[in-house]
């Protein structure tokens, strides 16, 4: 049967044998560029350094922005200098948005997915990220919200932060953790807030009549339920009668496993991403192994995955250093030559 080239997938770049054009070997070498950079390609690194840069220059002026006697001095160079940043991050977004049929995952078969590659990565957090670093200027320069918004629309362009975590492999394993874990999370947050509305209730109930000011509804209450729960303990509200003590006492004490529940989930499930990864680093360790030796190509392979995995130098030489021992010695149970895989004389 033959294939229907509409079938193949979006990021092929090759249709029904024919040969990559020029313009997909431009938008498969964009989005090279635009992803972290592999090992070797100058090119892409130096763009990842640049876009780091520019982020964290554009976070630092937002910041600065906010200091008036400086704003008021800078005031022409800050809006200039959020001009071109802004153009810059429009730029990368479209490049983004239009090489992004090149992921590897862009033809995964799902409504979306298959047909509309672009439009999947556009609902993306990274993406979404991308896409609120640029908007409040074009909202401002339209004019389409009020003069009261654009402090708000201006701090929001903070969010910029956030296009840091494409360059860090920690912040992927701590999204991983996160979206692995959700369940658990909303759990453990489902269970705080049971226990801060039980708190304020009887904290409501032992000292409404001693401070009304203080406790003179449940959602007053609250307050000093949340500064409770969180051990963050303000001390602008406590309880002063005998049954307020000693109720507060016990919330206390309740407060101290609420925090500690989610911070543990958070901790075992990172710890896990951690196990898993270095893992996968090292089934991949014992197949270059196999034959006995690793080869150049392997070697940078395997260096392109311990950089994507966010593994330390160190701890990937003890992995190697571990697969090999493991290798000469199965090769040495089963009396054949590491190297070539023969049986030895």
């Amino acid at each position: 049967m033959h294939q229907n080239a509409a079938s193949l997938a979006p990021h092929s770049p090759e249709v029904a044998g024919a040969p990559a054009s020029r313009w997909q070997r431009l938008r498969r070498r964009t989005y090279q560029l635009l992803e972290r950079a592999s090992s070797g390609d100058r090119a892409s690194l130096y763009i990842d350094i640049g876009l780091i840069l520019l982020i964290s220059l554009s976070v630092a002026a937002v910041v600065l922005e906010s200091v008036e006697s400086i704003f008021t001095r800078f005031q022409t160079q800050f809006y200039w200098f959020e001009i071109f940043t802004v153009v810059v991050f429009s730029v990368e977004y479209l490049l983004r948005v239009w090489s992004s049929v090149e992921a590897p995952s862009a033809g995964e078969q799902n409504a979306v997915g298959s047909r509309y590659p672009r439009l999947r990565y556009m609902v993306t957090p990274s993406a979404i990220i991308d896409l609120l670093a640029i908007l409040p200027f074009y909202l401002l320069a339209a004019g389409l919200v009020g003069g009261g918004d654009m402090r708000f629309l201006r701090a929001v362009r903070l969010l910029r932060v956030f296009k840091l975590t494409r360059y860090s492999a920690a912040f992927d394993t701590l999204i991983k953790a996160f979206s692995e874990n959700a369940r658990s999370f909303i759990a453990a947050l489902s269970i705080l807030l049971i226990v801060m509305l039980l708190a304020a209730t009887g904290m409501y109930f032992f000292e409404r009549e001693a401070q009304p000011e203080a406790f003179a509804s449940i959602p007053a209450a609250m307050w000093w339920a949340f500064a409770t729960l969180t051990t963050v303990g303000f001390g602008d509200v406590t309880p002063i009668t005998a049954g307020g003590k000693v109720f507060g006492a016990m919330i206390t004490v309740v407060g101290v496993g609420m925090v500690a529940l989610p911070t543990g989930i958070l901790a075992s499930a990172y710890t896990e991403q951690l196990r898993v990864r270095a893992e996968e680093y090292r089934e991949k360790s014992k197949d270059a192994w196999d034959d006995g030796v690793i080869t150049a190509a392997e070697a940078d392979e395997l260096e392109r995955l311990r950089a994507s995995l966010g593994l330390g130098r160190n701890t990937a030489s003890q992995i190697l250093n571990s697969e090999r021992v493991n290798n000469a010695l199965t090769a040495e149970q089963n009396h054949v030559c590491p190297r070539c895989g023969r049986a030895a004389e």
